[in-house]
């Protein structure tokens, strides 16, 4: 099944654009070769509101959040995940608001460090976040007029969360699914098994339409996630085929595989074949001279 991405995305930066009844999106102006034009914020209701993923520290930013919440009353701040251009404003907010912050939990990663292991990503973590509620998995928060419920989906990360909106064919998919990239699953803060389980849950739901984390909806959310199920399996395939090549390195796989991927990137291709590599070695399908390592050496 072929993946078609959609690039397709006006941020209009600064103001509050109108996506469905009651639902609004704001863009932090944070454009990267991560975050597309930049990370997505909405906010939920009518006279009480709900604000799902504030964004990075962005005094602009701060600034639209609050013309557009235009003096009403915010009850909750729902966060995805701790990277830092989704959750280091729920802080701030919160104050700001005197709203109650929902997430899964702190930030963690997917599994422990080897040793001598590094983190690469910890400058991406926003390891000072700390939730008022840790929103178990499939449970309803609701407030006036509207209702979230949070469906757990590691992979991107290990608290990663979606909400869907009871009562419409909304979900807000953040870093899971989005049209215009596949999320970078990179250990140790993410996991393949874990993002490929939580791409199956997804596809048991109904919803008709992501609002994602970056970039514009996903209108097609059931053919989309099988595409993006394929395209992983396609990438686990040219991993097999690249190590029965004689490749015994990542970055000898990444020169191959990425080929045509922005050079900038691929430092986050190399950490996706590593989380490729980590699932491979789970089912028994590689083994590997120690633990899985972005320099490490691997054989079938």
């Amino acid at each position: 099944m072929s993946l078609v991405f959609d690039s397709h995305f006006a941020p209009h930066y600064g103001e509050a654009v109108d996506i469905a009844p009651n639902v609004k999106r704001i863009t932090v102006n944070n454009p990267s070769p991560f975050t597309f034009h930049g990370t997505n914020s909405y906010l939920i209701g009518k006279d009480t509101l709900a604000l799902i993923d504030p964004g990075p520290i962005d005094d602009a930013h701060q600034a639209a959040l609050m013309r557009a919440i235009a003096g009403r009353r915010v009850s909750h701040i729902f966060v995805s995940h701790t990277h830092r251009d989704h959750s280091p404003l729920a802080t701030v907010m919160k104050e700001e608001l005197g709203a109650v912050v929902v997430a899964e939990g702190p930030h963690r990663p997917a599994r422990a460090l080897h040793t001598g292991e590094v983190n690469l990503l910890d400058a991406s973590g926003d390891t000072e976040f700390v939730p008022d509620i840790a929103v178990p998995d499939d449970a309803l928060i609701e407030g006036d007029g509207w209702a979230l419920r949070a469906i757990h989906t590691p992979g991107h990360t290990a608290n990663h969360v979606v909400f869907a909106l009871e009562g419409t064919d909304i979900l807000f998919s953040a870093d899971h699914v989005m049209a215009w990239a596949t999320s970078i699953v990179a250990p140790p803060d993410g996991s393949m098994s874990d993002y490929m389980a939580s791409l199956d849950r997804l596809l048991h739901r109904h919803d008709c339409v992501y609002f994602p984390g970056h970039g514009g909806p996903v209108t097609k959310p059931k053919t989309f996630v099988r595409g993006l199920k394929a395209h992983r399996k396609m990438r686990e395939r040219a991993i097999l085929e690249r190590v029965k090549a004689g490749d015994r390195t990542i970055p000898d796989m990444v020169r191959v595989i990425y080929r045509e991927t922005d050079p900038r990137l691929h430092g986050a291709a190399a950490l996706s074949v590593l989380a490729h590599i980590e699932d491979l070695v789970e089912r028994g399908r590689v083994q590997t001279n120690g633990n899985p390592a972005i320099d490490g050496i691997y054989w079938v």
